[in-house]
């Protein structure tokens, strides 16, 4: 079975985005704005996200059965492209609908002051949560640049969650100066201009996680330190000379499936070529944990 994921990232934001769904739902009714009505979508939109990756967590822990001889680690990459599509439809279009509409049927807007009160505190939580993804991200990335452990990363679910939550931080800034806009020259066209703005990062954001997560979902392969590591194994085991062939496949955060040929020494008898094998396998295992199936096929070099 899977080891436990942790969740607490994504409980976290879920947890966030609750409350913040809440005040930006009361701003928007106060006041009649298309922005607000669009980030309380957004930040509802992110809950229903976030609950969609804990049953993908879930999911994804479940053993191995006959029809599934590889587990279900996979799951999770469906539910998080799952996610990109509902923040592309849920949030982004619905918000550039909203926006046109605002624009083109502008509405005065009432209670502005306590809507950028509650601007202001949603973006300081959003903004905290996102700061707690970036962190999360650099412990995990070690000496790797940012922006490549993004795109490189398997763990899926942290980069929805980052990625909805530095969505919601843009988003946050948009719909306040869109808001500040209205009040300050008096044309509430900034409102809706405001509302189509946050639609347009939403599926900025949603393209992105998608083209990552679809590499996954199609299967991937696992990290290349994965088969350099295994070669390096290889160069210390006993009656191994070298491997000819490496296939690795990401079937879930932190599992890893591996195909090789390996080539033995020639003066190994049936029984020497089974010992080998099997104390090869022991020393891979050993070196990576993440590797929960392994296949290993003697060859030689033609």
């Amino acid at each position: 079975m899977s080891k436990a994921h942790d969740t607490r990232h994504i409980l976290q934001a879920l947890g966030v985005n609750a409350l913040i769904a809440v005040l930006k739902g009361v701003a928007a009714a106060f006041t009649g704005s298309g922005a607000m009505l669009a980030e309380t979508l957004h930040s509802a939109s992110d809950c229903a996200n976030q609950g969609l990756l804990l049953f993908g967590v879930k999911r994804s822990q479940k053993p191995p059965d006959a029809q599934h001889p590889l587990g279900y680690g996979r799951a999770l990459y469906f539910w998080s492209f799952m996610v990109a599509l509902l923040l592309f439809t849920g949030g982004g279009v619905f918000s550039i609908y909203e926006g046109v509409h605002k624009f083109m049927h502008p509405e005065p807007l009432e209670g502005v002051g306590w809507a950028v009160l509650i601007l202001v505190i949603s973006l300081a939580l959003e903004g905290a949560s996102t700061w707690g993804n970036v962190k999360e991200l650099n412990a995990r990335r070690g000496p790797v640049p940012f922006f490549r452990f993004l795109r490189d990363t398997k763990d899926s679910d942290l980069i929805v969650v980052f990625g909805e939550n530095a969505a919601a931080t843009v988003g946050l800034v948009v719909a306040l100066f869109a808001l500040l806009m209205s009040v300050i020259t008096g044309d509430t066209h900034w409102d809706g201009i405001g509302s189509a703005g946050v639609g347009v990062v939403l599926i900025g954001v949603a393209i992105f996680l998608a083209i990552e997560v679809k590499g996954l979902l199609v299967g991937e392969a696992a990290d290349p330190a994965i088969e350099a590591a295994i070669r390096g194994v290889a160069d210390g085991a006993p009656g191994v000379r070298s491997v000819l062939r490496v296939l690795t496949i990401q079937q879930g955060p932190g599992e890893v499936m591996v195909a090789m040929k390996v080539e033995l020494s020639s003066n190994l008898d049936t029984d020497g070529v089974y010992d080998t094998i099997n104390n090869f396998e022991k020393m891979v295992r050993a070196r990576l944990p993440e590797v929960r199936w392994l296949f290993v096929e003697p060859d030689r070099q033609e």
